[in-house]
């Protein structure tokens, strides 16, 4: 957690919500003070927004707001749900690796703010498209985008009472649990299915126990790696190496 100065606390202390918007009116604020502020509401999950004239969030921040008034704290909310949207283009180019056709149902895990979800729809129709995703006000966006089958639940402690014929998929890499939510993503494909997830690099080349069990599936499989460019995810805050990863499921 992250100590949140006495002025920034009466700054946000005299903010108005309206909806899910929250707009300052403090006056006008020097430069360092203002980026002190926005520090605060974009880890807490808001966006400035110029026509709003106030900083969007997904739904009413008024709860954690409170809560690091109360506190003086705050987390940096996408941190640490590792967090990193899909930029459109890359997500454009993992539904197509998918080759999803009308009529299929789709997976996506770590659905986040629907990046990739809304490129399967466009595909096969929200109703056809299930997500799981841990944060709740990312749950809350997904549902106002319009899709029905969003479940608030951590993608690992599921277990598959279906199956899907096409997953695509953004999981968190910290700690290696990429590996375990396409690890886990596999149980829930169809035979004859494909997957198709970013990755860390760290796939092609680290030497852990995890790993190598990893690459043997790949290998098993057919399953093939292909590199992304150089700062695929800088548009989304972070300049981590990622690859893809296309998986199908055949009997053996």
């Amino acid at each position: 957690m992250k100590q949140i100065s006495a002025e920034v606390i009466s700054i946000l202390d005299s903010a108005v919500v309206e909806g899910n918007i929250l707009r300052l009116t403090c006056g006008q604020l020097d430069r360092k003070t203002y980026l002190a502020v926005n520090k605060v509401l974009e880890a807490l999950g808001g966006k400035w927004d110029r026509k709003a004239k106030g900083h969007i969030f997904s739904s009413d921040p008024a709860p954690i707001i409170e809560e690091a008034l109360l506190t003086g704290t705050y987390s940096d909310r996408k941190k640490d749900f590792n967090l990193f949207e899909t930029p459109p283009e890359l997500a454009n180019r993992l539904v197509d690796a998918a080759g999803i056709e009308s009529g299929e149902t789709a997976l996506e895990p770590s659905a986040g703010r629907g990046a990739i979800a809304l490129k399967l729809a466009e595909r096969v129709g929200k109703e056809n498209v299930w997500c799981y995703e841990i944060l709740e006000d990312c749950v809350d966006h997904l549902k106002a985008l319009g899709f029905t089958r969003v479940f608030n639940k951590d993608f690992l402690t599921v277990e598959p009472e279906r199956k899907f014929k096409r997953i695509v998929m953004n999981p968190p890499f910290a700690k290696q649990a990429d590996i375990d939510h396409v690890t886990h993503a596999w149980k829930f494909l169809e035979s004859g299915g494909r997957l198709v997830s970013v990755m860390s690099a760290g796939i092609i080349f680290r030497k852990n126990r995890k790993t190598k069990m990893f690459r043997e599936l790949l290998e098993r499989h057919h399953g093939y790696v292909e590199e992304l460019e150089e700062g695929a995810f800088k548009k989304s805050g972070t300049m981590v190496k990622a690859v893809i990863v296309f998986l199908e499921k055949w009997p053996l």
